[in-house]
């Protein structure tokens, strides 16, 4: 076994490898504090006409490293992948694979296994180093290493990997992955600081990610690395040559502004390429795929070509210009809150829904069960692109998006202090050419403020491009990228804030790794970008409307004694489940006394609140009430005053002249006023009725002074 410790930011880590997982092709595991983590990567048979690089990223839920069973009671496994641990592969996932050859075709699978975890140690951080390591000790053509650093910021001062279970307190969040003097990845989110702010949180990550991977190369050199066969698809040239000269790049040098009109455009061109080349595909010399294959690539090398030198975009705008906006808010009259924000061909189809504690999302961790009450779920039908194609739920894409669009508005979100309701937001991407995540950002802010909801401030989101040289020398960044655009760049760089600053970023690119510089730029241009179209949004709706929906449930907190909430909930919570049913509500009750009551009509809101102080009313002495007999004994009475609120009336209470047995006036469900006259050391109620006595009016036979019949045969008895 081989061992490497090394210090980063006063963390200590030690690397291993050669005990376990010995037949992958690579096999790392990495230790902090309590936490191990196991990355292998494993190489298999290219696949030929694959047309893609087959790269897969697994990070595996394992309860059993932090010392839980799984929740599941049928089957105790882990079931599907849990949120996070499926935004942990795509954080591995998209630094990694531009660092393999173009045209890879062999699959490479990346495992990444919890072993061991506390609940400080970040495993996605964790994880992306130990499968970078995994891959540069595999002998495949990997141009890494490459590492992972996340900065925190909390009172303006800056956190190398804070502790995971601090990062919701933290007013940065910053996860940063790249090699060697280049940044690859970036994912935030942000309580709108500064661009200054972030360009100094990203150096200060360059830096110690330089740091790392220096570490993974010294590591590397104990090993002995046998490089593997990989098989890159390739055309021979000959072919190339063929398809080439049969390509008019003139033709590629149309303009256009939907998919449809680039769709008709260049199957124009592509059929009188064919056309050129009917008799090699007839005699097999080459495919009608080469060809597309080839004419796509054509036409990437002239639109970035005049993209380079020209300034001149597919669709006509400037570099910075951003494509034409509309919204509508209020679209729908039983959502909560609706809006429909459309850029360019992409169009979002954004609701908001309120709900009560009930309603609020539940995320089952290691060590205990978390409650989400905003959270935000992203769809993308196959329609919105014009294909047909199955419906198997949300993809791993549909996840990190809505994911993204989230974080993009927990800045602005208010606390369960201020608007104590449950937030789901649901972004239905009903077109796109490009963006469909930014326009969810913006689709959000226009429902939440449709709906009431009190933000802080209205957010929206832009996708920046790049188009670079061949050594990276020369580069452009284009505002507000389209499909083409995202296809033929080199990178998306998301960016979402407020007038304020930034909310979050999420940057994925194809080169190597990007220069400071250039991300500085970016986030310049983006500011821009995002200013037209927050104008444009205000001009729709400029701030919260003052109410909520007609149809939004009814939410509101009152304080009770926190001695009173066993009465409330009862006997196996008999009273409380009850109450709910016959109110048609759903309460929760926090420890501390606090009372959330979520109805669906203002009269059911009423009932329970009346009821709830009903049961947690403290009566006190010489409060006079309105009680109902519900048993009677020799020595006195129990009466009601309200539900679960008994006591004594002693028999000497009853009458202001003395009586042999309260049956003698009282009976089982009477109605009397009543006086409380003390509550005793156990808190138990005494009443009186003598002050409101009234003395049963005399039968016409009855002489003057004579007792009634009932009370007359009684005397008797006592001679």
């Amino acid at each position: 076994m081989k061992e490497y410790k090394f210090t980063l930011a006063g963390k200590d880590y030690t690397m291993k490898s050669g005990l376990i997982a010995k037949q992958a092709d690579g096999s790392v595991v990495i230790e902090s504090n309590d936490s191990v983590v196991l990355a292998t990567a494993t190489m298999g048979e290219a696949m030929e006409g694959a047309g893609f690089f087959p790269l897969t990223v697994d990070f595996l839920d394992k309860f059993c490293s932090g010392g839980a069973i799984p929740h599941n009671r049928i089957t105790r496994r882990e079931g599907r992948p849990s949120t996070q641990a499926i935004l942990n592969a795509r954080i591995c996932d998209r630094p990694i694979r531009p660092l393999f050859p173009k045209g890879a075709t062999n699959p490479v699978q990346i495992v990444i296994t919890p072993l061991s975890q506390d609940q400080t140690s970040d495993l996605g951080v964790l994880g992306m180093n130990a499968a970078s390591m995994a891959l540069t000790i595999s002998g495949m053509p990997f141009e890494g290493p490459i590492a992972a650093v996340r900065i925190g910021l909390k009172d303006d001062q800056f956190i190398v990997n804070p502790d995971f279970n601090e990062l919701n307190n933290l007013d940065l969040d910053l996860l940063v992955a790249g090699k060697l003097g280049a940044i690859t990845m970036v994912e935030s989110r942000a309580n709108e600081i500064s661009e200054d702010k972030m360009l100094e949180a990203l150096a200060l990550a360059s830096k110690h990610i330089d740091e790392l991977c220096q570490h993974q190369l010294e590591f590397a050199k104990e090993f002995d690395i046998e490089t593997k066969e990989f098989t890159i698809s390739k055309l021979e040239d000959e072919k190339v040559d063929l398809i080439t000269q049969a390509i008019d790049l003139n033709d590629l040098e149309f303009k256009i502004t939907t998919k449809k009109e680039f769709k008709a455009k260049f199957k124009e061109v592509l059929n009188k390429v064919l056309e050129k080349l009917e008799s090699a595909i007839e005699e097999e010399t080459i495919s009608k795929s080469n060809v597309y294959d080839l004419l796509n690539k054509a036409f990437e090398k002239v639109m970035r070509k005049n993209i380079l030198e020209k300034d001149s975009r597919i669709d006509n705008r400037s570099l910075t210009e951003v494509r034409s906006l509309q919204s509508w808010v209020g679209l729908f009259e039983r959502t909560h809150g609706s809006g429909l924000f459309e850029r360019g061909e992409t169009q979002s189809v954004t609701t908001m829904t309120l709900g009560g504690p009930q309603d609020a999302l539940l995320i089952e961790n290691y060590f205990e069960e978390e409650e989400k009450t905003y959270y935000h779920q992203y769809n993308f039908p196959a329609y919105s692109v014009g294909e047909a194609r199955p419906n198997r739920g949300p993809s791993r894409r549909d996840i990190g998006h809505g994911n993204l669009a989230e974080k993009a508005l927990l800045a602005v979100i208010p606390t369960q202090e201020q608007f104590p309701f449950t937030i789901r937001v649901t972004s239905e991407i009903v077109g796109c050419n490009g963006s469909s995540s930014m326009a969810s950002v913006c689709g959000s802010t226009l429902s939440l403020m449709d709906g009431g909801v009190p933000l802080k401030a209205p957010v929206a989101g832009i996708a920046m491009g790049l188009v670079s040289n061949e050594d990276e020398t020369q580069f452009k960044i284009l505002s507000d990228i389209q499909s083409l655009e995202d296809f033929a760049g080199d990178m998306d760089f998301k960016v979402t804030g407020t007038r304020t600053g930034i909310t979050a970023l999420q940057m994925d690119i194809k080169l190597k790794g990007l220069k400071q510089e250039v991300l500085a730029n970016a986030l310049n241009q983006a500011k821009d970008g995002l200013n037209h179209i927050l104008d444009h949004m205000e001009s729709v709706i400029d701030k919260p409307r003052s109410e909520v929906s007609k149809h939004a449930p009814i939410i509101a907190t009152i304080q009770i004694n926190p001695d009173k909430i066993k009465e409330v909930i009862g006997k196996g919570g008999e009273t409380i489940q009850k109450l709910t049913a016959e109110t048609n509500t759903e309460i929760s009750i926090e420890q501390d006394g606090m009372v959330t009551i979520c109805a669906k009509t203002k009269e059911g809101y009423d009932e329970a609140v009346r009821r709830i102080s009903e049961i947690t009313y403290e009566p006190q002495a010489g409060e006079t009430f309105d009680a109902k007999v519900v048993r009677i004994e020799n020595f006195g009475a129990f009466v009601e005053i309200m539900p679960g609120k008994q006591g004594l009336l002693h028999v000497s209470k009853i009458s202001p002249e003395r009586i042999n047995h309260p049956s003698d006036i009282l009976k089982i469900g009477q109605i009397l006023k009543v006086k409380l006259t003390e509550v005793d050391r156990e808190g138990r109620y005494n009443f009186s009725h003598k002050e409101f006595f009234k003395k049963p009016a005399q039968s016409p036979d009855q002489k003057e002074g004579q007792a009634p019949e009932q009370e007359k045969s009684e005397q008797d008895k006592e001679k």
